[in-house]
């Protein structure tokens, strides 16, 4: 079970029921209060935190960016990609957020960034406190970047705001075009989304277009960009977004 929102826990549950007995609306109607209350408890913990991440953030003039996705979008291939672009005339630093195993850290720490695993076990995204922890394990300098790869999940992360200037919401052209449409909190919330992979797009039935709609019918001010990293397309766009990005804090 998520230890945090609740959402992996087990919604299976069973009544007894006695040949009299009767279920009271007011009943449920108290539940469902209760279970908005605690969610608006939850949250407005982690906003605390959250707080604190943001003013650190400012205070060391570091971007910090949220990488939000399904598994299996680009997201840890996007940072690698990046990192090697930018490492050498910006410090970088990623906070990982996987159930288990340090394997996208290494990859991070092999492409040039210094990196903190976070392993969630049970819980289905990061949060305002984990990610200030991670930060007491790091070294931030000034005028850096701090890129944080979010759990894979379309529904959890978007919840949590976790002091980040902006959110990065991967899309990949092996998912449907229609995921927009079906997970539109994520989608709303993003500052850009970036459609990986589209150096496939001539072996996949994929409609790139029909998936910029749908973006655009869900969030019509987030930027969209179309990248590869395999072959370097859109980079030169996305790396631009990031400085600017950047300036706008100084």
């Amino acid at each position: 079970m998520c230890v945090t929102c609740g959402c992996g826990g087990d919604h299976q549950h069973t009544h007894t029921h006695d040949d009299n007995h009767q279920h009271d609306a007011h009943d449920h109607h108290h539940a469902n209060h209760d279970i908005v209350n605690l969610e608006s408890e939850i949250l407005a913990e982690n906003n605390k935190f959250a707080a604190q991440n943001r003013s650190f953030f400012q205070a060391h003039q570091a971007l910090a960016v949220n990488f939000l996705s399904s598994p299996g979008s680009g997201k840890t291939t996007l940072l690698e990609e990046t990192i090697k672009l930018m490492s050498s005339t910006h410090p970088i630093y990623v906070i990982e957020g996987d159930q288990h195993t340090e394997l996208d850290a290494n990859r991070i720490r092999n492409a040039g960034a210094e990196a903190y695993q976070i392993q969630t076990g049970k819980a289905c995204h990061l949060d305002g406190h984990m990610v200030g922890h991670a930060l007491e394990h790091l070294v931030i300098k000034d005028n850096s970047f701090v890129f944080i790869e979010n759990v894979g999940n379309l529904i959890c992360p978007a919840l949590f705001d976790l002091g980040e200037h902006a959110k990065v919401v991967l899309i990949s052209v092996t998912e449907g075009e229609d995921k927009p449409l079906k997970y539109p909190d994520m989608f709303f919330g993003a500052d850009l989304v970036i459609i990986t992979k589209v150096d496939l797009l001539p072996y996949l039935k994929f409609d790139i277009n029909a998936c910029e709609a749908n973006i655009r019918k869900i969030n019509s001010k987030a930027k969209i960009f179309q990248v590869s990293a395999s072959n370097g397309q859109g980079f030169e766009a996305w790396i631009n977004w990031l400085h600017s990005a950047k300036a706008y804090l100084s």
